[in-house]
């Protein structure tokens, strides 16, 4: 769930992004495919999906990998690999996906290890001002439900408000009524979209994101039903509550590397954006603020295009030649940015130079806000600057 950034940050960020896509309409190389960095780390190979699922448990003998969309024909907006119910064919597949927004059909994003209860995420049904049924997604949906026979019934959250997820019938979407979906309950969680929201209201919606993914992590946790997930078209709201939840329940995703992972796997395969709990997680704001100078950085490939379709068919890997970048080396002292420039270019230079005069407004702002304080009881333990503050973070496990 990340917002823009105020002040010299979001100026200088989204000036360079501004900056690289004015470069690519006029058919210039990307920064990202020019960039000389050096990492010792392979940053495409952080995330491997198989051995993700595999870390799951995963396969068994109710959830199946398939590679349907190695080419991405059955959805271009969903990674190649996707896992699925076992009893439920490739054929299956395609008959579902043309009953779902953008095809982008129900699939497993995270099981319990114990209850083996699971979290699916997918898009609207296209039910259409007509009320149209498929028998084909009502079924699957029912498949999904009987992966465990310890429920009775699937809970489905729509992130959108009711009124919204009926207006979409409008324009050829719709929900899961009911009549249609018997084993099924549907809860909607009233998380209007943030693109159209005024800045007033962001932070009611993300309060509202919150309580939607701690519904669906409780959910899951309990082992009354698994849960499916989804928004419109499935890549935004529906990402932040998959995700948030996930964090919720595997302290894997706590961690640095598993972070990375999550945002690759929700996020980067799956669509687009995401949030934090200092005393839980093994890294603190200063790895998102990182994560969220780089989205727009145009340093290196990992955010480029909209989804892995996209940047396979431009070849981001290749073409870029980051196959040993990664957006960020972390360390658990500390985390930070680990490059060896060399002859810096003029974008390159400007960017640094940027980086530095909002260092310098940060500092003049400690000391305003240390000069117009007063003076706390316990200096030595009591953190009086946003920066102190930072280095007091602790992580417990």
């Amino acid at each position: 769930m990340f917002r823009s950034r105020q002040g010299m940050d979001g100026i200088q960020s989204h000036e360079i992004h501004q900056y690289h896509l004015e470069s690519e309409h006029r058919g210039e190389p990307i920064f990202a495919f020019l960039n000389e960095e050096k990492f010792d780390v392979d940053g495409w190979m952080v995330y491997n999906p198989v051995e993700e699922y595999r870390r799951q448990g995963l396969p068994n003998h109710h959830w199946r990998i398939t590679f349907i969309n190695k080419c991405y024909e059955l959805c271009d907006t969903y990674p190649a690999l996707l896992v699925v119910p076992y009893r439920a064919s490739d054929d299956d597949l395609r008959r579902v996906a043309t009953f779902r927004s953008r095809n982008r059909i129900p699939v497993l994003s995270w099981i319990h290890p114990e209850n083996k209860t699971v979290i699916v995420r997918c898009s609207q049904p296209l039910v259409g001002m007509s009320g149209k049924r498929n028998k084909d997604d009502e079924k699957y949906l029912d498949v999904i439900r009987e992966t465990n026979r310890q429920i009775n019934k699937l809970t489905i959250y729509d992130a959108r408000p009711n009124v919204n997820a009926v207006a979409n019938k409008a324009t050829g979407g719709g929900y899961e009524s009911d009549d249609a979906y018997h084993s099924a309950e549907l809860f909607f969680l009233d998380i209007h979209n943030i693109h159209v929201m005024r800045e007033s209201l962001k932070k009611v919606k993300d309060i509202l994101v919150l309580t939607g993914a701690i519904q669906v992590a409780d959910r899951v946790s309990s082992g009354k039903s698994s849960v499916v997930v989804h928004c419109s078209d499935g890549w935004d709201r529906t990402a932040q509550l998959t995700s948030l939840a996930m964090l919720m329940l595997d302290s894997y995703y706590r961690s640095i590397e598993g972070f990375e992972i999550l945002v690759q796997k929700e996020w980067i395969s799956f669509g687009h954006k995401f949030a934090s709990f200092p005393t839980a997680f093994e890294f603190n704001e200063r790895f998102l603020i990182v994560i969220l100078d780089h989205l727009y950085s145009c340093r290196f490939g990992t955010f480029l295009y909209n989804c892995e379709s996209a940047r396979e068919k431009q070849k981001a890997a290749a073409a870029a030649d980051v196959g040993h970048r990664r957006v960020v080396v972390a360390e658990k002292a500390g985390t930070h940015i680990c490059a060896s420039f060399q002859q810096p270019s003029p974008v390159e230079q400007r960017y640094m130079e940027l980086l530095a005069l909002r260092d310098e407004y940060i500092k003049r702002l400690e000391e305003l806000q240390l000069a117009s304080s007063p003076k706390l009881s316990d200096p030595a333990t009591s953190p009086s600057s946003p920066s102190q503050m930072m280095r007091h973070v602790q992580t417990h496990f």
